[in-house]
């Protein structure tokens, strides 16, 4: 899993990413970090044509092998 301080903007990550409409579904995506349009200084993951904050508990992947083993191992 990637720190937060090691990510930059354009970056392509993949990220473990929990339905928000049923909790008990959960899919491996890909995004990309970008600045947040609200808050330019803040990075967010662009995912599903919109901005998602990132935040300290994000599971986020440099590469989908990566997502896939932490996936496995949870679901």
């Amino acid at each position: 899993m990637l720190d937060l301080n090691q990510l930059y903007e354009g970056q392509s990550v993949y990220v473990i990413y929990r339905n928000p409409h049923t909790q008990t579904v959960a899919t491996i995506q890909e995004a990309t970090i970008l600045p947040n349009p609200e808050k330019p200084e803040q990075m967010s993951l662009f995912l599903y044509d919109f901005y998602h904050p990132i935040e300290a508990d994000d599971a986020i992947f440099t590469s989908l092998q990566e997502a896939e083993q932490l996936y496995n191992q949870y679901f």
